[in-house]
């Protein structure tokens, strides 16, 4: 054994796995062992973690570093974001690229690689945004899917006019990710009524944040999850709903998972968990 070696004792192992009272060995900076009663390794360093619980580091599936967007920028880079991360237990993030219409997936990765390369002080990911749908698309799918470690693609229904794609171009793009073995991700809103709602609001005068939760209302998410859903289902394809922010839209999601369809998910935020329209 070296001064590597890292012994944590007493603790309360939380793992995917279930819940246990256990010791767990680190030896050159990987997880050897997780049982009651480890002995302890010569010039091991001890931590005694009696009335505490031992959890793996967190993946964070939803961030977005130094992105550009409607004119503003993310408060945090790469090197910020992910030294806040680490501080709180986070040891890996997936942000996303996003491409702009017609921009080459593949020059998009590169871009978005090199903000985080030399930045990122934990492991990072990416997922792939998909903006618009042509032949082009498909092949660069496959290729970040065999040669950049991409496994996930995510798809917008909402940003009329900017980021949305039609649903024509989402059955296509599940159908290309479940032949990848990649999963398909959607912001669930309908862009359109957004859009509409949006023009009342501003026209009315109304042009501060209130507007934004204004101009769509619960059953806006719940209906672009829903058809998402039918989508996916009419596919044949897995779905990960992002960022799903009302009751009405979480029940499109658990009536699937009821009625037996496990590949259908859906992701909660810090934001969607504590806030409310107030």
């Amino acid at each position: 054994m070296t001064a590597k070696s890292i012994l944590i004792r007493n603790g309360v192992v939380v793992n995917a796995d279930g819940i246990q009272s256990a010791d767990v060995l680190i030896e050159n900076g990987k997880i050897a062992a997780v049982e009651r009663g480890i002995p302890e390794p010569e010039h091991a360093q001890v931590i005694d973690a009696a009335g505490k619980y031992v959890l793996p580091g967190g993946i964070d599936a939803h961030t977005h570093l130094d992105f550009e967007f409607m004119g503003t920028r993310t408060k945090d880079d790469f090197y910020h974001g992910t030294r806040a991360g680490v501080v709180g237990g986070t040891t890996m993030v997936i942000d996303f690229v996003i491409p702009h219409k017609g921009q080459s997936l593949l020059e998009a990765f590169d871009y978005w690689k090199k903000k985080a390369d030399g930045k990122a002080v934990c492991d990072y990911a990416f997922h792939v945004a998909i903006t618009y749908w042509n032949p082009q698309v498909q092949k660069e799918m496959e290729i970040l899917c065999r040669d950049k470690g991409v496994n996930s693609f995510k798809m917008f229904m909402a940003y009329k006019d900017s980021f949305m794609i039609d649903d024509a171009d989402l059955f296509h793009a599940f159908k290309k990710c479940e032949s990848l073995g990649a999963l398909p991700m959607v912001h669930a809103e309908n862009g359109h009524i957004i859009k509409e709602n949006s023009i009342i609001l501003l026209e009315s005068g109304t042009t501060g944040p209130v507007g934004h939760q204004l101009s769509r209302p619960e059953n806006v998410e719940a209906e672009a999850t829903n058809r998402a859903c039918v989508i996916a289902e009419n596919v044949g394809s897995a779905l990960y709903v992002v960022h799903v922010m009302s009751k009405t839209a979480a029940e499109m999601i658990a009536k699937r998972r009821r009625e037996g369809n496990r590949r259908i998910f859906g992701e909660a935020l810090a934001a969607g968990l504590g806030t409310n329209v107030s």
